[in-house]
């Protein structure tokens, strides 16, 4: 068994700050500074963990060094952001942030990719939202590296 960790928050989880996807970039952003997040995931990385840290205007070096340096509590990572010069915190940016993280929808390869690694066919009656194809891909990557 990998003492690496397929991260199990999804995207489609917010704070108390109300952010979709945060709570999943500190776990990934923990883990990576670990060694301990699985292969094949990036801790703030390209994707939702640049699209949620840079709607509200928060430098994903910094956020990764953050992560990194004081390995924060969730509570201490969202106090942090909250204490970020220039943060953008305001509803309609949260709003703004939360639609797009839920209205996103992978390409077609990515897509196919994640289906067929669960055993699924691509004939349309599984939800092509992105935040719902990546928690199945954490689901069938968790099974691989725990269960078989």
């Amino acid at each position: 068994m990998s003492n690496k960790h397929v991260p199990l928050i999804s995207s489609g989880v917010a704070g108390p700050l109300g952010l979709l996807h945060l709570p999943r970039l500190w776990q990934k952003g923990l883990l990576g500074g670990l060694g301990k997040l699985a292969d094949g995931y990036t801790d703030i990385g390209p994707g939702y963990d640049h699209m949620v840290l840079g709607a509200i205007g928060v430098d994903p070096a910094k956020a990764k060094a953050f992560l990194r340096e004081k390995k924060p509590t969730y509570a201490q990572f969202e106090a942090w952001i909250k204490a970020y010069p220039g943060v953008k915190l305001d509803k309609a940016t949260i709003y703004k942030n939360n639609v797009a993280i839920q209205g996103y929808i992978h390409d077609d390869a990515t897509r196919k990719g994640i289906l067929a690694a669960a055993g699924l066919s691509d004939d349309g009656s599984s939800n092509p939202g992105a935040v719902d194809l990546n928690n199945l891909d954490d689901w069938t990557e968790f099974h691989k590296a725990v269960v078989s």
